[in-house]
């Protein structure tokens, strides 16, 4: 299993080779199907819309939220096209991190200047791959 970082270091180089080929503007439904075909052709398992249950004080929710991309069964990747990133797209991120349990997130906004602009990495209690 890859480390984490190259992990998100792949999903980072696919999303920028994206943006310049595509452009900015689309739907995020567009990019995340491109990105998971640009994914899985690098050898990674991705899963699309992927629906978590939420356990809450005893009780079972089921299919309370779904994830853009869950890339290599850890890493959560959302996806915008959006003017701006704002504090609720990562506090999303983040609370989806947590529920899951997993270390690391990427906020992907496809409609930046550039795809640069548009990466945020959001953390939950990462500690890297030694």
């Amino acid at each position: 299993m890859k480390p984490i970082d190259q992990v998100s270091g792949d999903v980072v180089n696919e999303s920028i080779r994206i943006h310049r080929e595509l452009g900015p503007g689309l739907l995020e439904s567009v990019y995340e199907i491109v990105l998971e075909g640009a994914l899985k052709r690098a050898g990674y398992k991705v899963d699309r819309q992927v629906s978590i249950d939420i356990n809450f004080d005893g009780m079972t929710f089921e299919k309370a939220f779904k994830i853009d991309l869950l890339v290599d069964g850890r890493l959560v990747v959302e996806i915008k096209s959006v003017e701006h990133f704002n504090r609720a797209h990562t506090k999303q991120l983040h609370t989806y991190l947590r529920l899951i349990r997993q270390p690391v997130g990427l906020l992907l906004n496809f409609s930046a200047a550039t795809m640069k602009e548009g990466i945020h990495r959001v953390v939950n209690d990462h500690r890297p791959d030694g």
